[in-house]
């Protein structure tokens, strides 16, 4: 039976279950958690153990951590809170945005062998490996460092056959200039998913993911920017409507912990920030498919939502 690394070892792709394909254990900075974990506040541990507990109880059984060296990623914790909570978690691989400043002649081949390293054999030490590979591109296109953490991802994923997940500026139509490097490298767009889609309401352009082959992370819910939840969950019924229920990858891109911020100038204060979603990873069971419900979208299709496109995504 195909599997699928998790932060616990191979996981049967069947037992994948409800699965999120886009939030955020912990987000930081490279080390955080082991040099200045004060910056995350008082028992940190125990919210993401709360978070966790209480998702589980909801109903979810998979999550797919896209936190990346450099915003943070620490498998310990995500091992350790996965076997106290029992939910899946699947680490990645890969980059997001920017390179540090000893990082900027780094070579492709160098990170090639970094991200298949983390996916063979294991992450920091450990014998963790990665599930998925992550690069990133936004509302600038795509940079030269970016370019080279694409070819890099591209060259992974064909050596490893682990799939590519691609945060992406969607009102920008970033998703086009990722696309063609990708492809460029040999990548089958089927293998990837374009997160951040549902930050644009643009059908023709979301449609045109999709023709290429690529799944649609439909993550940020309740969302930033101009999309309000409601116009995400619109253009969610519109791509359901028009029969791409199974590449539809829904998520929050949550973080359940985060640095403290004491509420310096351009900050908005914690409170407020958490206030914008009390449900955390229970939003698009409480809020989203309940609005699906009231669109007209019978339980047949939500049913599949969260579960069947992640088992295709992994397994194609």
């Amino acid at each position: 039976m195909p599997t699928v690394n998790s932060v616990l070892g191979p996981l049967d792709i069947e037992d994948l279950g409800f699965t999120l394909m886009h939030e955020h254990i912990i987000t930081a900075s490279a080390g955080v958690t082991q040099n200045y974990p004060e910056l995350l506040g008082a028992n940190f541990m125990d919210r993401i153990v709360h978070g966790l507990t209480n998702a589980k109880k909801g109903g979810i059984d998979t999550i797919v951590d896209a936190t990346t060296l450099d915003l943070g990623r620490d498998v310990t914790v995500l091992a350790n809170v996965s076997r106290q909570t029992g939910i899946n978690i699947i680490a990645c691989t890969g980059w997001w945005c920017e390179a540090p400043f000893f990082f900027t002649n780094v070579s492709c081949e160098q990170l090639t062998k970094l991200f298949i390293r983390e996916i063979m054999k294991g992450i920091a030490g450990t014998d963790i490996k990665a599930g998925i590979i992550k690069a990133a591109s936004d509302a600038p296109g795509v940079t030269e460092w970016q370019e080279t953490i694409l070819r890099a991802a591209a060259r992974a994923h064909l050596q490893t056959d682990v799939p590519i997940m691609l945060h992406s500026y969607s009102p920008g139509r970033i998703g086009e200039q990722q696309l063609a490097i990708l492809k460029e490298e040999g990548v089958d767009p089927q293998r990837v998913k374009m997160d951040h889609s549902n930050d644009s309401t643009d059908m023709e352009y979301l449609t045109w993911l999709l023709e290429q082959g690529c799944y649609l992370g439909m993550d940020r819910y309740p969302g930033r920017g101009d999309a309000s939840p409601i116009d995400r969950t619109k253009i969610l019924k519109a791509l359901i409507d028009a029969g791409y229920t199974d590449r539809l990858l829904l998520s929050h891109d949550y973080p359940l912990v985060q640095i403290i911020e004491e509420s310096p100038a351009g900050t908005r204060p914690r409170k407020e920030r958490e206030g914008l979603n009390p449900h955390g990873y229970m939003y698009i069971k409480k809020i989203v498919f309940p609005s699906l419900q009231e669109m007209g979208v019978p339980d047949s299709i939500l049913s599949r939502l969260c579960t069947v496109g992640p088992r295709n995504f992994f397994n194609s």
